[in-house]
């Protein structure tokens, strides 16, 4: 039996531009939009890339126990280029941020589930774009917190 760890624990939704997070309560319930970031590859003064900066402040100042990173793939389940970029993205984030671990897990559908969601709640246009990569990052934590919850019941 798996059992699941209480502690908050953020979402990630990795893209070419920009990064979706996400965060959920100590009791891994409810899964909420925190931040985007801008992709930021060049180095700060400790050499890793300003957007992994922020990520790691973030687990930082909110005492987070594990990083869920949505991992794309296709409805098949095969793995293409976005897949193997998300890879190399966690296991540079899990260097980075050590001791704290990175989970990868499957976010097939949640930028188009949460772009529904979103357009439903009539957020269009230019807001719809600076939200839509938090929402997936929502999307991919809440599906992560339901499957730990149904492993543990």
């Amino acid at each position: 039996m798996n059992r699941f760890t209480k502690g908050a624990r953020l979402g990630v939704d990795v893209g070419e531009a920009r990064i979706g997070v996400a965060i959920c309560d100590p009791d891994g319930m409810l899964a909420t939009p925190l931040v985007t970031i801008h992709r930021d590859r060049k180095p700060d003064t400790n050499g890793i890339p300003r957007d992994m900066s922020e990520l790691a402040r973030l687990v930082e100042s909110h005492g987070i126990v594990e990083v869920v990173v949505g991992l794309p793939t296709t409805l098949a389940g095969a793995e293409g280029a976005a897949a193997a970029h998300a890879r190399a993205y966690a296991r540079q984030l899990a260097e980075v941020i050590a001791p704290v671990s990175v989970t990868l897990t499957d976010e097939r559908m949640s930028t188009i589930v949460a772009t529904r969601k979103l357009s439903g709640q009539g957020v269009r246009g230019k807001r719809r774009r600076e939200v839509v990569d938090q929402a997936a990052a929502v999307e991919i934590l809440q599906g992560w917190l339901d499957a730990q919850r149904r492993r543990t019941e």
